[in-house]
């Protein structure tokens, strides 16, 4: 037993601060072909990119309501459509499903916020665009590191349970980026 409740931790102000504005933290639950393969939770960071980050966040929820497209702004539903092994898996395309589509809540696409999150490693959460301040609603989760993207797409965020569903979803994926079987978000929303 501590007899002390007072940790060291809680005395240090930076480490108070933290806790008082918690990065928000949103879940994935995918099927694979149809089946369950389970919870993806992320770490958003709200701290380094608040504006991206509550792009997620609110379309994992949905709380935004029907966008300028007249489809719900809402990952469930939706699915991963491409998918490459040993790159990423990509989703968030919930109005047209195939890469072309998807709708920020703030209408039109919006900026890079910034690019000091880099691409380090497997679980990484960025932006996918099509090219400079064209930012919707379509990511990808990194399976690898991909340095290359440094500077050109914003991570915004970071798997921190569920890496062996991210790992199950790249399993169904293939070069061309194709899918073997439909992976969907059947359900979303904040922890």
């Amino acid at each position: 037993r501590n007899p002390n409740p007072q940790t060291p931790a809680s005395t240090d102000p930076g480490d108070r601060a933290s806790e008082m504005a918690a990065n928000p933290r949103v879940f994935f639950d995918v099927t694979i072909g149809g089946a369950p393969a389970g919870r993806i939770v992320m770490e958003l960071y709200a701290d380094v990119v608040p504006k991206t980050a509550e792009n997620f966040r609110a379309l994992c929820t949905g709380e935004k309501g029907v966008g300028k497209m007249g489809k719900p702004l809402h990952y469930k539903g939706s699915s991963f459509h491409r998918v490459i092994p040993g790159f990423m898996c990509q989703g968030g395309d919930f109005t047209a499903g195939n890469g072309t589509g998807g709708e920020s809540i703030y209408g039109a696409k919006f900026a890079d916020e910034n690019f000091i999150k880099k691409h380090t490693g497997e679980g990484v959460l960025s932006m996918a665009n099509a090219g400079p301040g064209t930012n919707g609603s379509q990511f990808f989760l990194c399976t690898a590191k991909t340095a290359w993207l440094d500077g050109k797409h914003v991570v915004f965020g970071q798997v921190v349970e569920g890496m062996d569903v991210v790992k199950a979803v790249e399993k169904v994926g293939s070069q061309s980026g194709r899918c073997s079987k439909p992976v969907v978000i059947a359900d979303c929303g904040q922890l």
